[in-house]
């Protein structure tokens, strides 16, 4: 019992640190337990550590249901959760979004990593290992497109390398179609664009 209640004494001396408000307990059988969507919170922080780079929705909702460990609306919900607590950092753009961890989301999964067990760790490392080059593709090409003042189309196109833009291009089209499909084409070719570009600038 006094285990018990050292437990939840360094738990609440955390929460008033400002970093593990998202955890929530329940005890069953005399044992303190996280929720399962506290769990899942873990497991895409880890996530968000390991891979080195952010994650679009896309990837983190293929590992959760690819390994049916819950719902999308589930995985959605802590996702939010996560970004309102401001564990996570998300950039979206109109087709998709992507997730960094911040500081605060770090010390968090620290404190609190003992709650993933060694087989879903396993699970988090290989599928990193597995999708490395396409999370460093959706990190590196960045496309997205919004409406001027002018009521015209600008599409906005970055190649990014550890974060930091290496191009930087900003087209005004036409129409939607038009911005949708430079946005797809720009994901699928930006290395063959940057090398073009470079090659006639610097003839």
């Amino acid at each position: 019992m006094n285990e018990l209640a050292g437990i939840f004494k360094d738990t609440r001396k955390h929460l008033m640190n400002g970093v593990s408000h998202m955890i929530p307990f329940v005890v069953t059988g005399g044992i303190l337990m996280a929720e399962p969507i506290t769990l899942y919170k873990l497991m895409v922080l880890s996530m968000l550590e390991q891979s080195k780079a952010p994650l679009t929705n896309t990837l983190l909702s293929d590992f959760f249901l690819g390994k049916e460990y819950t719902t999308y609306f589930t995985l959605q919900e802590a996702l939010h959760e996560l970004n309102e607590a401001q564990f996570i950092r998300q950039e979206a753009s109109h087709n998709n979004v992507q997730y960094t961890i911040t500081p605060a989301g770090e010390e968090s999964l620290h404190f609190f990593e003992n709650k993933i067990n060694s087989e879903i760790q396993s699970d988090i490392r290989q599928y990193i290992e597995d999708h490395n080059l396409q999370i460093a593709a959706a990190a590196a090409a960045i496309a997205d497109y919004y409406i001027t003042p002018e009521k015209k189309y600008a599409v906005h196109c970055q190649l990014r390398e550890k974060g930091i833009p290496q191009l930087d291009l900003t087209l005004n089209v036409r129409n939607k179609e038009q911005a949708e499909a430079i946005c797809a084409n720009w994901r699928r070719q930006t290395d063959d664009i940057y090398m073009l570009l470079i090659d006639h600038l610097l003839k």
